[in-house]
């Protein structure tokens, strides 16, 4: 079966007789919708859910989470916008209606070789910071109930075509293992997870005080996924938006940047001891990139050993084989490193990021090639058994898609 034939099978969404091809989009995301907490909520809380509003200052449209002013209702949403970057569309309205509605979500996928996709927020998740900071305790649950509640009314229109992932109260240890329960029974598949927990005066991911929480990830077989950008802090957040005298040269080196951000995730992973901790706990690194991997691993195995580790815990495997065991990572539009893509293929997933700035989404100002023309560059390079594991194999394994 060659790279036609893979494109061809995954834009019908037929698997084939030989192979049973279908594509998993391992990171998406969704845009929420401007009343999903206002008309959700349980009634006490309306009053003071999140919404979105006019910034009389800037005369844009900006979500307000309590008293902090969140982002541009567009700014996560600008697949197929017209111009480019900082322009985003300014209303709900001039968002194409795939990023929220999901039968226009399906007949995007369909259009573009997509079978199934893994579901990612954009509020909820970049601006974790407003809703951790809200005063009433309740409403900070029920905001983040919402919204898992929400996804699994998204899915429904098509379940076997939708991959959940659980948003948790990250600043409440036991309330977070409490929702993920919840949630595992609703059906989600892993959960979204900070690595920059520190950064919000809460213990250092891979500190043992998470170790609750990935005791019981692991016993329900939920993975758990760091998302770059996800647990910034209201600064940050501020300085990467900021449209103030915006020179795309400045912010092509800082979103770059972002993409390896995961490499700091990753190294503490690796060294801290919680893959031995946990041994059946999959990690996924998202939208972050494949190619730096070889080196981060080889990096890590030499400091591993020259710095006294290998002497220090005996018991431990070396950093490059905890990765093997039970790490992932994506990628979407790389292309020069993709050679060295076999040594590990049943480590990386496919993904589009749709409907980011960066994703595989073709439009008036978007010079990225589609889903479908990416695939069938990428199975030409490393040829069909690696793209196999990487479009379809490895995400049904750490998902547990039938």
């Amino acid at each position: 079966m060659d790279a036609k034939e893979i494109i061809m099978t995954a834009a019908a969404n037929e698997p084939t007789a030989s192979t049973g091809l279908r594509v998993i989009d391992a990171d998406t995301h969704l845009t929420e919708p401007v009343d999903l907490w206002t008309a959700r909520l349980p009634k006490r809380f309306r009053a003071a859910a999140p919404t979105v509003r006019l910034h009389e200052d800037t005369g844009t449209w900006r979500w307000v989470v309590g008293d902090r002013w969140c982002n541009l209702v567009g700014n996560s949403s600008m697949a197929g916008w017209r111009e480019f970057p900082p322009s985003c569309p300014p209303t709900i309205e001039e968002i194409d209606p795939a990023c929220y509605d999901p039968k226009a979500r399906l007949a995007h996928m369909d259009a573009n070789g997509i079978y199934a996709q893994v579901l990612y927020p954009n509020i909820i998740a970049f601006e974790g910071h407003a809703f951790m900071a809200l005063d009433d305790e309740a409403l900070k649950l029920a905001c983040v109930q919402t919204y898992n509640d929400y996804v699994c009314e998204f899915a429904s229109v098509a379940p076997d075509r939708f991959i959940l992932l659980t948003t948790l109260p990250f600043w409440d240890r036991e309330a977070s293992i409490r929702e993920l329960r919840r949630c595992h029974a609703m059906g989600h598949r892993g959960v979204l997870w900070a690595a920059t927990l520190e950064k919000h005066g809460l213990p250092d991911f891979v500190d043992p005080y998470w170790d609750p929480l990935y005791a019981e990830a692991q016993e329900l077989g939920m993975s758990m996924n760091f998302h770059v950008g996800v647990g910034n802090t209201a600064e940050e957040i501020a300085q990467a938006t900021n449209k103030e005298g915006y020179d795309p040269a400045f912010h092509t080196a800082r979103s770059s940047m972002t993409f390896t951000a995961n490499m700091r995730t990753i190294g503490m992973l690796l060294t801290s001891g919680l893959c031995e901790r946990f041994p059946r706990l999959n990690f996924v690194s998202v939208e972050s990139g494949f190619g730096y991997i070889p080196f981060l691993l080889d990096a890590l195995d030499w400091q591993w050993k020259g710095l006294g580790a290998l002497e220090r815990y005996p018991e431990r495997m070396l950093p490059s084989e905890y990765f093997r065991r039970q790490v992932y990572t994506m990628l979407w539009f790389e292309k020069e490193t993709l050679e060295l893509l076999p040594k590990y293929a049943d480590n990386v997933m496919f993904e589009t990021d749709f409907p980011h700035p960066t994703s595989l989404s073709p439009g008036p100002a978007s010079y990225s090639p589609s889903p479908a023309e990416v695939i069938s560059r990428d199975t030409e390079i490393v040829g069909e058994a690696v793209m196999r594991k990487v479009l379809q194999d490895n995400a049904c394994r750490v998902y547990h898609v039938d």
